[in-house]
Protein backbone atom coordinates (compact mmCIF):
# COMPACT_ATOMS: atom_id res chain seq x y z
CA UNK A 1 0.00 0.00 0.00
CA UNK A 2 1.98 3.13 -1.03
CA UNK A 3 1.75 6.14 2.03
CA UNK A 4 -0.89 8.01 0.18
CA UNK A 5 -3.61 5.37 0.39
CA UNK A 6 -2.04 4.45 3.87
CA UNK A 7 -2.64 7.89 5.49
CA UNK A 8 -6.30 7.73 3.90
CA UNK A 9 -6.74 4.64 4.91
CA UNK A 10 -5.74 5.79 9.09
CA UNK A 11 -8.24 8.80 8.63
CA UNK A 12 -11.16 6.36 7.93
CA UNK A 13 -9.89 4.62 10.50
CA UNK A 14 -9.90 7.42 13.04
CA UNK A 15 -13.05 9.00 11.18
CA UNK A 16 -15.34 5.90 12.09
CA UNK A 17 -14.07 4.81 15.63
CA UNK A 18 -14.38 8.57 16.60
CA UNK A 19 -18.92 8.74 15.06
CA UNK A 20 -18.87 4.96 16.88
CA UNK A 21 -17.98 6.78 19.83
CA UNK A 22 -19.91 9.97 19.14
CA UNK A 23 -22.83 8.24 17.88
CA UNK A 24 -22.74 6.14 21.52
CA UNK A 25 -21.98 8.21 23.62
CA UNK A 26 -22.10 12.12 22.36
CA UNK A 27 -19.27 14.54 22.34
CA UNK A 28 -18.82 15.38 25.58
CA UNK A 29 -18.08 11.64 27.19
CA UNK A 30 -16.33 10.32 24.30
CA UNK A 31 -12.79 10.70 25.49
CA UNK A 32 -10.29 10.93 22.84
CA UNK A 33 -8.35 7.70 24.75
CA UNK A 34 -11.64 5.59 23.44
CA UNK A 35 -11.29 6.92 20.23
CA UNK A 36 -7.69 5.79 20.22
CA UNK A 37 -8.25 2.75 21.19
CA UNK A 38 -11.17 2.06 18.49
CA UNK A 39 -9.33 2.87 15.60
CA UNK A 40 -6.11 1.21 16.73
CA UNK A 41 -3.80 4.41 15.61
CA UNK A 42 -1.10 6.05 18.04
CA UNK A 43 -2.07 9.75 18.80
CA UNK A 44 0.92 11.08 16.96
CA UNK A 45 -1.18 9.37 14.37
CA UNK A 46 -4.12 11.15 15.10
CA UNK A 47 -2.63 14.97 15.07
CA UNK A 48 -1.28 14.35 12.16
CA UNK A 49 -4.50 13.72 10.27
CA UNK A 50 -6.88 16.25 12.81
CA UNK A 51 -5.15 19.06 15.86
CA UNK A 52 -7.87 17.98 17.82
CA UNK A 53 -10.92 16.10 19.24
CA UNK A 54 -13.33 19.19 17.74
CA UNK A 55 -11.54 19.31 14.84
CA UNK A 56 -12.30 15.76 13.98
CA UNK A 57 -16.01 16.14 15.28
CA UNK A 58 -16.41 19.52 12.60
CA UNK A 59 -14.87 16.84 9.60
CA UNK A 60 -17.67 14.48 10.86
CA UNK A 61 -20.41 17.33 10.57
CA UNK A 62 -19.13 17.95 7.25
CA UNK A 63 -19.86 14.47 6.18
CA UNK A 64 -23.64 14.61 7.17
CA UNK A 65 -23.52 18.62 4.92
CA UNK A 66 -22.00 17.58 2.16
CA UNK A 67 -24.89 14.29 1.33
CA UNK A 68 -27.83 15.64 1.72
CA UNK A 69 -27.50 18.45 -0.80
CA UNK A 70 -26.19 15.65 -3.03
CA UNK A 71 -28.43 13.27 -2.53
CA UNK A 72 -31.06 15.75 -3.43
CA UNK A 73 -29.76 16.58 -6.08
CA UNK A 74 -29.59 13.41 -7.50
CA UNK A 75 -33.45 12.74 -6.64
CA UNK A 76 -34.09 15.30 -8.69
CA UNK A 77 -32.27 14.62 -11.35
CA UNK A 78 -33.98 11.55 -11.97
CA UNK A 79 -36.96 13.20 -13.58
CA UNK A 80 -39.85 11.69 -11.59
CA UNK A 81 -42.87 13.11 -10.24
CA UNK A 82 -42.79 15.09 -6.87
CA UNK A 83 -44.07 12.80 -4.91
CA UNK A 84 -42.06 9.50 -6.14
CA UNK A 85 -38.77 11.97 -5.89
CA UNK A 86 -39.56 12.82 -2.22
CA UNK A 87 -40.40 9.41 -1.31
CA UNK A 88 -37.29 7.86 -2.68
CA UNK A 89 -35.18 11.06 -1.79
CA UNK A 90 -36.92 10.12 1.94
CA UNK A 91 -36.32 6.27 1.99
CA UNK A 92 -32.37 6.59 0.34
CA UNK A 93 -31.82 9.39 3.50
CA UNK A 94 -33.21 7.21 6.10
CA UNK A 95 -32.09 4.04 4.92
CA UNK A 96 -28.45 5.88 4.70
CA UNK A 97 -28.67 7.08 8.24
CA UNK A 98 -29.55 3.09 9.49
CA UNK A 99 -26.34 1.98 7.69
CA UNK A 100 -23.49 4.69 7.87
CA UNK A 101 -22.67 5.46 11.68
CA UNK A 102 -20.21 8.42 10.46
CA UNK A 103 -23.78 10.11 8.89
CA UNK A 104 -25.48 9.29 12.42
CA UNK A 105 -22.64 11.01 14.29
CA UNK A 106 -23.06 14.04 11.81
CA UNK A 107 -26.60 14.27 13.00
CA UNK A 108 -26.23 14.33 16.22
CA UNK A 109 -23.21 16.03 16.25
CA UNK A 110 -25.14 19.11 14.82
CA UNK A 111 -27.54 18.76 16.78
CA UNK A 112 -26.14 18.57 19.88
CA UNK A 113 -23.86 21.24 18.92
CA UNK A 114 -26.47 24.01 17.65
CA UNK A 115 -26.81 26.46 20.46
CA UNK A 116 -29.81 28.52 18.82
CA UNK A 117 -31.76 25.08 18.89
CA UNK A 118 -30.48 22.81 20.91
CA UNK A 119 -31.26 18.82 19.71
CA UNK A 120 -32.39 19.90 16.23
CA UNK A 121 -29.26 20.86 13.54
CA UNK A 122 -30.12 23.06 10.73
CA UNK A 123 -29.88 20.17 8.96
CA UNK A 124 -33.54 19.05 9.81
CA UNK A 125 -34.74 22.45 9.00
CA UNK A 126 -33.02 22.74 5.64
CA UNK A 127 -35.03 18.81 5.12
CA UNK A 128 -38.32 20.76 5.73
CA UNK A 129 -37.83 23.40 3.30
CA UNK A 130 -37.21 20.35 0.79
CA UNK A 131 -39.87 18.17 1.88
CA UNK A 132 -41.87 21.74 1.17
CA UNK A 133 -40.65 22.39 -2.03
CA UNK A 134 -41.16 18.89 -3.51
CA UNK A 135 -45.43 18.65 -1.55
CA UNK A 136 -45.67 22.29 -3.58
CA UNK A 137 -44.75 20.81 -6.62
CA UNK A 138 -47.12 17.77 -5.83
CA UNK A 139 -50.26 19.75 -5.47
CA UNK A 140 -49.11 22.01 -8.51
CA UNK A 141 -49.29 18.33 -10.13
CA UNK A 142 -52.57 17.11 -8.96
CA UNK A 143 -50.91 14.75 -6.58
CA UNK A 144 -52.38 15.98 -3.12
CA UNK A 145 -55.92 15.84 -2.22
CA UNK A 146 -57.85 18.67 -1.80
CA UNK A 147 -57.37 21.05 1.23
CA UNK A 148 -53.51 19.77 2.00
CA UNK A 149 -51.69 22.18 2.96
CA UNK A 150 -47.70 21.49 1.83
CA UNK A 151 -45.98 23.33 4.58
CA UNK A 152 -47.84 21.19 7.11
CA UNK A 153 -47.28 18.26 5.38
CA UNK A 154 -43.39 19.00 5.41
CA UNK A 155 -43.57 19.70 9.15
CA UNK A 156 -45.66 17.27 10.31
CA UNK A 157 -43.24 14.61 8.42
CA UNK A 158 -39.73 16.01 9.33
CA UNK A 159 -40.87 15.86 12.94
CA UNK A 160 -41.76 12.38 12.07
CA UNK A 161 -38.87 11.67 10.96
CA UNK A 162 -36.85 13.39 13.84
CA UNK A 163 -39.35 11.76 16.44
CA UNK A 164 -38.45 8.11 14.62
CA UNK A 165 -34.48 8.38 14.49
CA UNK A 166 -34.07 9.33 17.69
CA UNK A 167 -36.19 6.51 19.09
CA UNK A 168 -34.26 4.53 16.72
CA UNK A 169 -31.28 5.76 17.52
CA UNK A 170 -31.82 5.16 21.39
CA UNK A 171 -33.08 1.68 21.11
CA UNK A 172 -31.22 -0.09 18.40
CA UNK A 173 -28.84 2.39 17.10
CA UNK A 174 -31.00 3.42 14.04
CA UNK A 175 -31.73 -0.26 12.76
CA UNK A 176 -35.58 0.15 13.28
CA UNK A 177 -35.07 3.53 11.49
CA UNK A 178 -36.67 2.40 7.86
CA UNK A 179 -39.53 0.34 8.66
CA UNK A 180 -40.44 3.09 11.52
CA UNK A 181 -40.46 5.72 8.67
CA UNK A 182 -42.37 3.08 6.14
CA UNK A 183 -45.05 3.00 9.18
CA UNK A 184 -45.15 6.55 9.05
CA UNK A 185 -45.86 6.88 5.43
CA UNK A 186 -48.72 3.83 5.46
CA UNK A 187 -50.64 5.44 7.53
CA UNK A 188 -49.86 9.91 6.28
CA UNK A 189 -49.94 8.84 2.87
CA UNK A 190 -53.32 8.15 2.41
CA UNK A 191 -54.13 11.19 3.78
CA UNK A 192 -52.01 13.25 1.28
CA UNK A 193 -52.41 11.76 -1.94
CA UNK A 194 -54.90 11.34 -4.16
CA UNK A 195 -56.49 8.13 -4.60
CA UNK A 196 -55.11 7.79 -8.20
CA UNK A 197 -51.71 8.07 -6.88
CA UNK A 198 -51.48 6.44 -3.51
CA UNK A 199 -51.65 2.61 -4.26
CA UNK A 200 -49.36 2.40 -6.30
CA UNK A 201 -46.99 4.32 -3.39
CA UNK A 202 -48.21 2.17 -1.06
CA UNK A 203 -47.41 -0.97 -2.26
CA UNK A 204 -43.68 0.08 -2.86
CA UNK A 205 -43.71 0.64 1.09
CA UNK A 206 -45.21 -2.21 1.63
CA UNK A 207 -42.70 -4.35 -0.02
CA UNK A 208 -39.81 -6.18 1.32
CA UNK A 209 -36.20 -4.03 1.84
CA UNK A 210 -33.52 -5.09 0.42
CA UNK A 211 -31.05 -5.65 2.90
Amino acid sequence: MSPQHRALATREAILRAAAEEFDRLGYDAAPLSAILERSGVTKGAFYFHFPSKEALASAIVQVQDDTWPRLTGQWRDRGLDPLRTLIGLFEEAVSLLSRDVVLRAGVRLAADRDVGYPGLSSAHLRWEKVLGDLLLAARDAGQLRPGVDPEAAARTLTSAALGARLISSATCRCADFPERMREVWRLVLPGLATDEWCPPALEVLAAPQEP
